[in-house]
């Protein structure tokens, strides 16, 4: 099928290009050429319909049907541009061993940020070359593996979408969940993404914010008829046709906390929109603990709370190419970080895999209206919180559970290592890991077959239940990380670097002492130990128990949420019923 479609462009770039030569050197052929080449046109429309997409097939279209009726210099013009769009359309869609999608390769991935010009900070100093820095390029590897994951066939069913917009096959972090399936595949996938990398992969909050720009935007155009999501939508298919990692940035520094956004005396600790301007508007403030920033292509803009009227311009959602002018990025310290400057592999824990957080600062950064998703509409500034909240509250009942996993796996071998694998106490606290793990991943999978359609036809998830999910985050890793310590023993925190075990004279000392049971090396030990370090102490605790904590809101936002969803007033009808008492007026 492939080899049949590329012949079919080929046969009819050459009729075409007859065509357009006869225009552009044989007067008074204006009529001829349009008729012959309109019927040439409708074919090749259908093929770059096919493999590039409506909007390609229109622009293409639209100019390839001007020919007949342009002058001599115009058809040349025209002809020209309609070729272009041909050679315009993303080589992977030619080369890809899928012709229907344009997915980016992880080479791809890493070579698209290579070339884009982020201003970042790392401890102090303005970093260029971003890609191959120590202390990103674990974190761009985790990133990468959603690219490389999605090529593999095995993970197709979970990593691959089939766009509501366009048709055409997507990275399941740039889809629109259309059903409970699809609910519930993310959260397959974000388990399989967390066991692969032992960390956070980041790609989550940019799908979360998707999924609520666009049912948030649809009941906005309904209310106000802003035309906000028609316009979202287009940014979206942008997106999946070039397969972007988008960071969904919410969160604010918000000052002093017992006041409003206008209230503060320092306007920009929230973001706002610092001048409006007839082809856009300029945004203002900062965002902060975002994940995954150094390795984005684009930035969404959201509103961190329910605004009041009074806090119009802070009511904002936007998307920003993340190398836009006014942008910085400072990077953030993780715990041990800098074990990954020096040479060698062991003491860090997980040297391939990693994650990153950075404050974004927005000096003045204009946004073209076709980016803007919100402008001032605070009534619908806490339906934007909430939902994306209830996708990102989802999200961890995947991702959490992938990481504990490896926990869980990392403790198990330490008591096989350490010849205590038998003993009752540890099989009970292995038992108790898995209990708490698959609880998380329950309730992920709970409030993913409980959704329901929204008004724009994208599933949300059942809001109680992903709350109780994140609930539950909060406090059961902690409890899976305590018991690994438990099981790893008071070396998980004295054992000698690397370089002791390198040391000749020193290290034969370190290798014999240090040795567990006989059938395994005590290098095996050493490095289980740095793993099981790295995910509850070191750099990979930032994701699995800090993150566990605040990410997605902190754990008093899920109590507030319960509260509300809860109906208590619907429990205590069933419970009169039972007791037997009868309904009084106003109950």
């Amino acid at each position: 099928m492939h080899c049949w479609i590329l012949l079919g462009f080929l046969s009819l770039t050459l009729a075409y290009g007859v065509i357009i030569a006869l225009a552009v050197t044989v007067p008074g052929t204006g009529q001829v050429c349009q008729g012959a080449g309109a019927v040439l046109i409708t074919l090749w429309t259908l093929l770059v319909f096919f493999v590039g997409g409506q909007s390609k097939a229109e622009a293409f279209k639209r100019a390839g049907l001007q020919l007949g009726n342009a002058t001599l210099g115009q058809r040349f013009v025209l002809g020209v541009e309609s070729l272009s769009i041909f050679r315009s359309m993303p080589e992977a869609i030619i080369s890809s061993r899928r012709i229907v999608m344009a997915l980016m390769t992880r080479d791809d991935y890493v070579a698209s940020l290579s070339r884009m010009k982020k201003r970042v900070f790392i401890m102090g100093q303005e970093v260029e070359n971003l890609v191959d820095h120590p202390l990103v390029r674990p974190s761009l590897n985790a990133c990468a593996m959603t690219y490389e994951l999605a090529g593999q066939p095995a993970y197709a069913d979970l990593m691959l979408a089939t766009s509501s917009l366009t048709g055409r096959q997507v990275n399941r972090f740039t889809h629109l969940h259309q059903d409970t399936a699809d609910l519930v595949a993310k959260v397959k996938m974000l388990r399989l993404l967390g066991q692969m990398t032992g960390c956070c992969f980041q790609r989550c909050v940019g799908m979360d914010a998707f999924n609520a720009v666009d049912s948030v935007t649809c009941e906005m155009d309904r209310a106000l008829g802003s035309g906000y999501h028609a316009r979202f939508r287009q940014y979206l298919e942008y997106v999946q046709e070039h397969d972007l990692v988008v960071d969904g940035a919410m969160t604010d520094p918000k000052g002093d906390r017992r006041l409003k956004p206008s209230q503060q005396a320092d306007p920009d600790l929230f973001v706002h929109i610092a001048d409006r301007r007839p082809a856009g508007i300029v945004v203002r403030g900062a965002k902060l603990h975002q994940t995954g920033a150094l390795n984005s292509h684009e930035i969404m803009i959201m509103p961190t709370q329910t605004l009041a009227a009074e806090d119009q311009d802070y009511a904002v959602a936007c998307a920003i190419p993340a190398d836009a002018p006014g942008i910085l990025m400072i990077y953030g310290r993780q715990a041990s970080d800098t074990r990954k400057l020096e040479d060698g592999g062991l003491d860090v824990g997980n040297r391939e895999f990693g994650g990153h957080e950075a404050a974004i600062i927005l000096d003045d950064v204009f946004v073209p209206w076709e980016r803007v998703f919100m402008a001032g509409e605070t009534a619908f500034s806490g339906l934007l919180v909430e939902r994306f909240a209830g996708y990102h509250r989802q999200s961890y009942g995947g991702c959490k559970a992938g990481v504990g996993d490896v926990v869980i796996g990392a403790a198990q071998s330490l008591a096989r290592y350490q010849g205590t694998d038998q003993a009752s106490h540890v099989k009970d606290k292995i038992v108790e890991m898995v209990h708490l793990n698959e609880t998380l991943y329950a309730c992920g999978i709970a409030c993913s077959a409980e959704g329901k359609p929204t008004a724009s036809g994208t599933y949300l998830i059942d809001p109680l239940l992903a709350n109780v999910c994140k609930l539950n985050v909060t406090r059961l890793p902690y409890e899976i990380a305590r018991l690994a310590q438990d099981i790893a023993g008071g070396l998980l925190v004295t054992l000698p670097s690397e370089k002791d075990f390198a040391n000749p004279e020193i290290g034969p000392y370190l290798d014999k002492y240090l040795r567990g049971a006989a059938q395994y090396t005590t290098e095996e030990r050493c490095r289980m130990l740095r793993l099981v370090e790295n995910l509850t102490l070191g750099p990979g605790a930032a994701a699995y128990l800090t993150e566990s904590m605040h990410g997605a809101g902190s754990p008093q936002a899920q109590r507030i949420m319960l509260a509300r969803l809860a109906d208590l007033e619907g429990k205590m009808r069933l419970a009169r019923r039972l007791a037997g008492i009868k309904e009084r007026p106003g109950q």
